[in-house]
């Protein structure tokens, strides 16, 4: 089984990821290849809550250009985390 923290990368702090908050909504960076099952198990491990629902977004990298040559950033996923009543992330 993965390592929790190899799962959620990282919370995302973003202003849409603050309008969510009064809907007890977090915004997560996650592995690519985890599943909505791992990611609730893992958030529940690390912050010690109850999850009542995920879903999930395969963010595509764009494109980028440095002098002649053209890039692409990396592909990402982004985790949308609804918790149940009364449990709640500090954000500090």
């Amino acid at each position: 089984m993965k390592d929790p923290h190899d799962i959620v990368k990282g919370m995302i702090r973003t202003e849409k990821g603050a309008n969510l908050l009064p809907l007890n909504k977090y915004l997560f960076w996650v592995d690519k290849s985890s599943n909505k099952i791992e990611i609730k198990k893992a958030v529940e491990d690390i912050y010690k809550v109850k999850v009542d629902g995920v879903n999930t977004v395969m963010m595509r990298g764009k494109s980028k250009r440095v002098r002649y040559a053209m890039g692409k950033t990396p592909d990402w996923k982004k985790a949308i985390v609804t918790l149940k009543e009364g449990s709640k992330i500090d954000i500090a």
